[in-house]
């Protein structure tokens, strides 16, 4: 009988929920993390300021909600947006972290949390004198030590959950707002024949937050045919409403109807609060028959060309170009 291979997936699942302002504390319905406040949910997430060199003190609660002690592991961690979507999440407790999860340190890194009830761990939170200005946003994550079965088959995976509290961390000094819109790419899709079915593109492009500080971007998408006809303006779903520091993300954007026959660019406008940037690239849509006759047309014409130069040289006293 083939034994079951047991694997740990020991990068946990982080639920860091709500983007607004205005969320309640980050949990999952088992448990929560939040920061220490007189009121539950009158301090949804950690709002610091700190000059380099120095450091400060703060409290974290986590809430038990279940019938059962819950014991988690607490520690510090670097946020960045995601690669799917942009969305805000955390390193895991096994990877290097190198701003606010390495600077922040809980004064127990175990906690069981009896049934139903709340502990409130301080930490401290310091930054070293060479930290770059600007933001750098974590969280205090509670990795639950269970390791929840997940998969079947031969391969058993095990998963483990983890809750964080966000961290917006402002290390004080210059703040320098930088957006780029890069790399921006088009894959259309047109009928072979023109007017026989629906055509659209697929807009690609990274939008990169160059500077120290995180945005709240805006695109818009602006496609302009020959001799400057507006084709479409709009601004576009889908993107992030945190891009944090020295991230990058690749968006995408489907315009629906565009050109089966025409030339122009595609211009993506980004901007956030001090800063805009635009990215450009030209278009061609030409159908795949219309193409091909041009093509050998052309091809056609080029060698009957050719043929006649050369009839014209084998001739006796004929000079090429004369009448």
């Amino acid at each position: 009988m083939r034994s079951k291979l047991s694997v740990l997936l020991l990068s946990a699942l982080l639920v860091l929920l709500g983007v607004a302002p205005q969320a309640a504390a980050a949990e999952n319905g088992e448990w929560a993390v939040y920061p220490a406040a007189a009121k539950l949910g009158s301090r949804p997430y950690f709002y610091l300021s700190v000059d380099p060199g120095t450091s400060l003190t703060d409290r974290v609660t986590v809430t038990n909600k279940t019938a059962a002690p819950l014991t988690f592991r607490l520690y510090g961690a670097d946020a960045y947006n995601t690669d799917r979507d942009g969305g805000f999440a955390v390193r895991t407790q096994r990877e290097k972290q190198i701003g606010a999860g390495a600077w922040i340190k809980p004064e127990r890194t175990r906690v069981t949390v009896p049934p139903r009830s709340a502990v409130t761990v301080p930490y401290t939170l310091t930054v070293p004198a060479d930290a770059d200005p600007g933001d750098h946003p974590g969280a205090l994550v509670a990795l639950d030590e269970r390791i929840s079965p997940s998969g079947q088959g031969s391969v058993a995976m095990g998963v483990q959950r983890a809750v964080g509290a966000r961290v917006y961390l402002r290390v004080n000094g210059p703040t320098v707002p930088a957006l780029a819109v890069e790399d921006v790419t088009l894959d259309q899709d047109r009928p072979v024949v023109p007017g026989t079915g629906g055509s659209s593109t697929l807009v690609s492009y990274t939008l990169h937050n160059r500077g120290n500080v995180t945005l709240n971007p805006k695109v818009a998408l602006k496609a302009e045919g020959a001799f400057g006809r507006t084709l479409l303006a709009r601004d576009l779903a889908g993107v992030p409403a945190e891009l944090l520091p020295r991230q990058k993300i690749r968006l995408t954007a489907r315009w629906s109807g565009s050109p089966q026959f025409d030339w122009g660019d595609v211009t993506l406008t980004a901007s956030a609060k001090g800063v805009k940037e635009t990215g450009t690239v030209s278009f061609l849509a030409l159908p795949w028959l219309a193409g091909g006759i041009l093509l050998v047309a052309a091809v056609t014409g080029f060698l009957g060309l050719r043929m006649h130069r050369r009839r014209a040289l084998s001739e006796p006293g004929t000079v090429p170009g004369e009448a």
